[in-house]
């Protein structure tokens, strides 16, 4: 898909686009949704009845996945489960696609806790980033999660899995589903693809445990109106920010007074931007790149010129961004910065109780 145009239907689909012309695309796309709609109704259907074969693992499965596409922070809110379990002594294991590498197809173990097996042009740039980012994590990819499951018992003996981007993935068993949803644009403009961003009619969304409300305001109540399945609250701060060079994090008050230029290759890049100036730097310009963009040497080119174009004296990227950056020039490396992103849950309680009586159940049979 063309960049401008990957782009454009971006904001279509989620809504921020509502002229005559962007409306009748909709229409053109419509009985294409509908058609989608229908597949994956009755793909829900067989693997609910039985027709399609459900496959369960020996430890239990938490699946966390969305019903749109991209943009509602899965790989934080991994980070903050894995955290969470790794700090009451479990050994926990990642079972990604590695959506975007080489591999992506194989089955292959990424980390196993304590090395790093494989390069993010291997493995994918989420599966690499969750596993240098997550000490004790261990990480596995591959296209068939049962599969990705299996060779993680033979060789790492995990006590729990966590189902990355699984809301989808119904041929694995999982014994809690959390779904998440944005919180200002849940479904998108309500169509599912090609016309929207839904991969699953909204009706998909009953089959989750919880829901994990992403990019809430800060304050926001547990009474949002998209569902009527538990859920809590979420939003994302920027902490601080890395340098891509190496070394110890700088505060993003060593940036007050300077020009800043950022860019991103994520689903959602306007956020980011916005959470920047929210932290007090000054944007000149903005680059915004396809989600999971390929740094290419001419995007590489055309961002360092943007840079000198208007006197940037520093570039920022997000951190998922920054694992495929590493392999630049010194002289290049030591201009870009990484924000570093923390997720918040005000109220994780639902969110603890549900893994904690999880983990309780499975002790006991």
């Amino acid at each position: 898909m063309n960049k401008t145009f990957s782009l454009y239907w971006r904001d279509l689909a989620n809504g921020k686009r509502t002229a005559t012309v962007d409306q009748l695309l909709i229409l053109l796309l419509a009985p294409l949704s509908l058609l989608y709609s229908f597949i994956q109704r009755v793909r829900a259907g067989m693997y609910r009845t039985g027709v399609l074969k459900t496959y369960r693992l020996p430890r239990p499965v938490v699946s966390i996945g969305n019903i749109t596409v991209g943009g509602t922070g899965k790989t934080p809110v991994t980070t903050y489960i894995a955290r969470l379990l790794l700090g009451q002594g479990y050994k926990v294991a990642v079972l990604s696609r590695g959506y975007g590498g080489s591999l992506e197809g194989e089955t292959a173990v990424v980390s196993d806790g304590s090395t790093i097996m494989l390069t993010p042009r291997e493995c994918g740039d989420e599966p690499y980033l969750l596993a240098t980012t997550v000490p004790g994590l261990m990480v596995v990819i591959g296209t068939d999660r049962y599969a990705a499951g299996r060779l993680a018992m033979e060789q790492l003996s995990p006590d729990i899995f966590l189902l990355d981007d699984g809301f989808q993935h119904l041929r694995l068993h999982r014994d809690l589903n959390i779904l998440l949803l944005d919180y200002a644009h849940p479904f998108g403009n309500n169509w599912t693809l090609p016309a929207g961003l839904l991969r699953e009619p909204k009706g998909a969304a009953g089959r989750a445990d919880l829901v994990i409300l992403t990019r809430c305001p800060e304050g926001t109540t547990l009474d949002h109106p998209s569902t009527g399945i538990p859920n809590c609250a979420s939003y994302h701060r920027l902490t601080d920010l890395l340098p891509l060079s190496g070394g110890l994090p700088v505060p993003f008050s060593d940036l007050t007074g300077s020009k800043v230029l950022a860019f991103a290759g994520i689903a959602d890049p306007t956020s980011f931007f916005n959470g920047l100036e929210s932290r007090g730097l000054n944007l000149v310009h903005t680059i915004r790149l396809p989600d999971h963009a390929t740094y290419t040497k001419s995007e590489l080119s055309a961002i360092m010129e943007a840079m000198d174009t208007h006197g940037a004296e520093a570039a920022v990227t997000t951190e998922k961004d920054g694992v495929k950056l590493q392999g630049l020039p010194p002289e290049l490396r030591k201009r870009i910065l990484l924000a570093r992103l923390e997720l918040i849950i005000p109220e994780p309680s639902l969110l603890k109780d549900s893994l904690r009586n999880l983990l309780q159940k499975q002790l006991h049979l």
